[in-house]
């Protein structure tokens, strides 16, 4: 997640140093202002064609467009093997990044409506700022379209950073 929020503040730069608002690029890029404006808000990463659009509309010369199009590619691409990320998951910011590679490139909004849990919600879990629910956190995985492997490696890592925090508080 913090790669495409990382690629959306790039696009927003690129936007403001060309001196445009969003409705002067949409003009520009033939696409609506709101869309615009949710492609580089950092909550889902846009399509290649959604990007290229707004680089052109913003004036990139066309031989800069490959190296964005490499870094956009670097954002797109998941983790190849989740369980393995999981396995060695051993704090919420770990958990929340492979909860990420698996829920990409879906935006918040899709995934509340497909499991009811709220976007805020699942935000914090993707930041790592808040512990999941096992029970909500299968229902989002499962949404996803998780393997049954996936489905035990995350309850497992959920379980091992839940216990891990429990001794620190009871240490502190």
């Amino acid at each position: 997640m913090q790669d495409v929020e990382a690629f959306a503040a790039a696009l927003q730069r690129v936007r403001r140093n060309a001196g445009l608002t969003y409705r002067e690029l949409a003009t520009r890029a033939h696409y609506s202002h709101p869309h615009l404006i949710r492609a580089s808000s950092g909550k889902h990463l846009p399509t290649w064609d959604v990007t290229a659009a707004i680089l052109k509309g913003c004036g990139v010369p066309a031989e800069l467009m490959p190296v964005w199009r490499r870094r956009w590619e670097t954002v797109s691409r998941d983790p190849q093997d989740i369980v393995e990320l999981l396995r060695s998951a051993e704090t919420l910011e770990d958990l929340g990044a492979a909860l990420s590679a698996l829920a990409r490139p879906r935006s918040l909004r899709t995934l509340e409506q497909l499991t009811r849990i709220p976007r805020a919600t699942i935000q914090a879990w993707f930041r790592g700022t808040r512990l999941p629910n096992r029970d909500r956190l299968d229902c989002l995985v499962r949404a996803l379209g998780a393997t049954p492997d996936e489905r035990t490696a995350f309850a497992e890592a959920v379980g091992r950073i839940s216990s891990g925090r429990c001794r620190a508080e009871r240490a502190a």
